[in-house]
């Protein structure tokens, strides 16, 4: 249970509730344990001597200390679930602040549906248990031993039972837990991908519904429900072996006191108040046995969940600030890349770029073009460091980008992409995201360049018009420049734009790009569309990771065979843009 301990360190900030709680219980089982002491007394020297003051004096007393029992019951109830609440509060806050603080690369790992079922599902598993355990830990073990002890006192003969009993119990318990851990570890990964099955359909529910694949999801889904099924089903069966296992011993036990201590009543050895006290010692010592094996079986269920918790706590950026980078950084904009090469695989196996060497002056336009998985987004990730190259720099003014900041460095880089993701929020909000400080006139301004103010004023509530879940109420053009407002608001040095115009249409691009034409900032243009690049000032051409032809639109046009392919395959020669090229 070392992962389950390791996150008691969100307790401690609870320490008074955490005390407590145990602190209570363990009032409560001191009157627990004396009850059947005073009805040993109410029988043997009460209704067998015929004296009423003992039964209604006893009686009195079990009362009250039944009352006290409770009162102390509830109060631990309550006191565990504060603890248990804020503790599981705070390890969602610190597990999502720790995603956030996650590189690209961890990101890829560890997948969005398995890092949704560990902040949710995983971490409930265990808040339940700290209330569980908070109740039962001290409840458990003074019960057990307070039983036993008692029983043991009341008659020693009697208590040999438990030589023969506790082993059995013991056993049963090491059994079920080496059984049931595997299993509910398989739950919470079949968990992951039942989550992931219902994000990927849902966030994707219009190309499902576009392709008519509606029966086909439902079939997919139900197969991952199903092994779900039969892997909860599974562990659930073992589970449920615990209960019947102990009832077997518990009912076994009494069977086994009365008939001996039947015998010895008999013989004049053994009162009945005795027997009757020994007998409810002994179902309150095999009763603690059960709850050991039921606090043990969600132990395990916890610790499968604790495990995957920790994963994601230990997770270190794969991407890290070096010691004494750059904290204060105001770049000309002039980036370049040094025999980069890069790879997704953290130990450098199958790259996806290879020798990478360009350089991009101030204020200059830089185009990449290539087929898809030629490495056009990926050469951009590396200049704001989502990911880092395996060997080779990537410099801005002379400065590794690995030397600078990770918030310094991205403060002066915008990024628009491909997939516009918007928030839940209004649009002014969304255009605000990178630069919330700005003003209500930058922010128009902003939407102007981007060719998206227009639209926006045609809303009833315009900028403060409602955008829903993914920008679910816009279209993909709309997403896109609003995007690429949010990314012009932060006034970048460098501005990257990945296939970020591909659903805005030609006439609104080129308004957009005599916009962008007027600053004065270094751009990367990830484009898949020829007009794109007409005008930039350096054109890449990619093709398998490698920089195969660069230059402006006429010299690739009559140098590179791989340009004049992609030229030809979207427009034909002697046509309008040709010419204008």
């Amino acid at each position: 249970m070392r992962a389950t301990r390791r996150l008691g360190v969100f307790l401690k900030p609870y320490w008074l509730w955490a005390t407590l709680a145990p602190l209570l219980m363990a009032l409560e089982v001191a009157m627990d344990l004396m009850q059947p002491r005073l009805i040993q007394r109410i029988v043997d020297q009460g209704i067998a001597r015929g004296d009423m003051g003992v039964v209604i004096e006893t009686g009195a007393w079990m009362v009250g200390l039944a009352l006290i029992g409770l009162a102390a019951g509830l109060g631990c109830g309550v006191c565990a679930i504060i603890a248990a609440q804020h503790f599981g509060a705070d390890l969602r806050g610190t597990l999502f602040g720790k995603v956030q603080a996650l590189s690209f690369g961890n990101l890829d790992h560890l997948e969005t549906g398995k890092l949704i079922t560990r902040l949710t599902n995983d971490a409930t598993q265990v808040q339940e248990v700290v209330a569980m355990l908070l109740r039962i830990m001290v409840r458990v073990p003074l019960l057990l031993i307070g039983s036993l002890i008692r029983a043991i006192l009341t008659s020693p003969e009697l208590s040999l039972l438990f030589v023969v009993l506790m082993p059995i119990v013991l056993l049963a318990l090491v059994w079920i837990v080496n059984r049931t851990y595997p299993l509910f570890t398989r739950v919470q990964q079949e968990l992951d991908t039942l989550n992931t099955v219902m994000q990927e359909n849902l966030s994707g529910l219009r190309v499902v519904r576009a392709f008519a694949r509606g029966k086909h999801e439902v079939r997919r889904f139900g197969q991952t429900n199903d092994t779900l099924m039969e892997r909860n089903t599974a562990a659930s069966r073992m589970t449920a072996l615990t209960m019947p296992l102990m009832m077997l011993t518990l009912n076994m036990g009494v069977v086994a006191a009365v008939w001996i201590g039947g015998v010895r009543i008999v013989g004049g050895e053994l009162q009945v108040g005795e027997l009757i006290a020994f007998t409810n010692y002994l179902m309150q010592t095999l009763m603690s046995l059960m709850m050991i094996s039921m606090l043990v079986v969600r132990l395990s269920r916890a610790e499968a969940s604790a495990e995957r918790l920790r994963e994601v706590l230990d997770s270190e950026p794969t991407v890290t600030s070096r010691p004494g980078a750059i904290t204060t950084f105001a770049p000309e904009g002039r980036v370049v890349f040094e025999d980069v090469c890069f790879s997704y695989d953290p130990n450098g196996h199958d790259p996806v770029l290879r020798d990478i060497n360009l350089i991009a002056e101030p204020g200059q336009t830089i185009a990449l073009l290539g087929a898809t998985g030629a490495g056009k987004t990926s050469l951009v990730n590396l200049i704001p460091r989502f990911y880092d190259a395996q060997s080779g720099r990537v410099m801005i003014d002379g400065v590794d980008v690995r030397d600078i900041n990770e918030e310094a460095l991205r403060g002066k880089i915008g990024v628009a992409l491909q997939e516009s993701i918007l928030f839940t929020g209004t649009i002014r909000d969304n255009i605000r995201y990178g630069h919330p400080e700005a003003s209500d006139e930058e922010v128009i301004e902003a939407a102007r360049m981007a060719q998206v103010d227009d639209f926006i004023r045609r809303f009833p509530d315009g900028y403060d018009s409602i955008v829903g879940q993914r920008g679910v109420n816009l279209s993909g053009g709309q997403k896109q420049r609003i995007a690429i407002a949010r990314a012009l608001l932060t006034r970048p040095t460098i501005l990257i734009l990945d296939d970020s115009t591909s659903a805005v249409d030609g006439e609104t691009e080129a308004r957009i790009q005599g916009e962008l034409a007027r600053l004065h900032q270094t751009r990367f243009v990830v484009a898949q569309r020829i007009s794109t690049v007409l005008t930039a000032d350096k054109i890449l051409v990619l093709d398998d990771g490698r920089i195969v032809a660069e230059g402006s639109h006429d010299e690739l046009l009559s140098s590179s065979p791989i340009y004049q392919e992609i030229f030809d395959s979207q427009m034909e020669r002697g046509g309008v843009l040709h010419g204008a090229a």
